[in-house]
């Protein structure tokens, strides 16, 4: 299979490493609009490299999509018309109307669109998925320091669209109502903000994030009925309480059985491009599909617009008019 990657940044850079170090796959080159970016990736990973990715796809069969949100409606119709299968990162776009059209014009030419919800790889969500039963309530902590990379797009784009995928997955049962808050701290986009995703059989899911915080934190507990998970994506670990029925502790409290399970070797960027490829390969739905990409961007700009229409309304808005 004759694979490339489309931008080579800090997150492009690694495709290019996973296809090269793949059984059965020519890494065939690479495409940046930086041409000394695009030729020390290329030289490092023994391909070609490219300023117009429209030459590259010419040449392969599948290629990753490692570029600016902005530019994904635009790179993808163009993989599509040269009929190449897409992974492309997340979030898929950024409108629900340019993910629409990336579909389906996609679905029209049974191409593969993957998107790159990386966390549905992390060996700890694959490892929890057999213990889920009927999650009540969902609490999850994206928090991380600053770094100068993603802040073209506001902290939901950029971290918690991964949780709402997740939650998404594992809840199934229609999202009702959203609550949020958020504020810009350090870039011109929300920073710091809260959801609460309320769902029409009662599960509640409260998910926080922040890209300017002193530490990182990247954690997921699931409450449900006789059971609890708490799964550790940072350190890929995950620990399942299962409460005894009739069997209490002296204080009351039901006797558990606890389970933990750690995955220090888990590289689930490895996993994801290995799933596309056999996507690929076989010509099978992939386990993130452009349906599930936009189902996530759809809660995602819920949420944005929520933070925005209070922003207009609250302390921040007083701060910018001066007042």
């Amino acid at each position: 299979m004759k694979a490339g990657v489309i931008g080579v940044g800090y997150l492009g850079k690694y495709h290019a490493q996973k296809y090269k170090a793949m059984d059965g796959v020519e890494l065939v080159g690479v495409a940046d609009v930086d041409s000394v970016l695009a030729e020390t990736i290329a030289k490092e990973n023994n391909c070609k490299a490219f300023t117009d990715y429209r030459e590259l796809l010419q040449q392969v069969d599948a290629v990753s999509v490692v570029v600016p949100t902005s530019y994904h409606h635009k790179v993808a119709l163009d993989c599509i018309e040269a009929g190449v299968d897409m992974l492309m990162e997340k979030p898929i776009t950024t409108t629900v109307e340019e993910a629409d059209e990336i579909i389906g014009k996609a679905s029209e030419k049974k191409l593969i669109l993957q998107v790159g919800h990386l966390e549905r790889f992390n060996p700890a969500v694959e490892a929890m998925i057999p213990s889920l039963t009927v999650p009540v309530f969902i609490e999850s902590q994206r928090i991380s320091t600053f770094k100068n990379r993603g802040v073209d797009v506001d902290v939901v784009l950029d971290l918690m669209i991964h949780d709402i995928d997740i939650i998404l997955n594992i809840i199934k049962s229609p999202l009702e109502t959203i609550h949020c808050v958020g504020a810009p701290v350090v870039t011109d986009f929300t920073d710091i903000a809260n959801a609460r995703l309320i769902f029409e059989n009662g599960a509640t899911a409260n998910v926080t994030v922040s890209r300017i915080s002193r530490t990182n934190t990247r954690r997921m507990r699931i409450f449900q009925p006789g059971s609890f998970i708490n799964v550790d994506f940072a350190n890929r670990k995950v620990m399942t309480m299962h409460l005894k029925k009739g069997e209490f502790q002296a204080n009351g409290m039901p006797k558990q059985d606890i389970v933990v399970s750690s995955f220090p070797e888990g590289d689930a960027l490895n996993s994801e491009i290995l799933h596309f490829v056999e996507n690929v390969r076989k010509r099978t739905t992939p386990l993130v599909s452009g349906k599930e990409g936009r189902r996530a961007l759809n809660v995602a700009l819920q949420v944005i617009e929520q933070i925005k229409d209070h922003q207009k309304l609250g302390v921040y808005a007083e701060d910018m008019s001066g007042n």
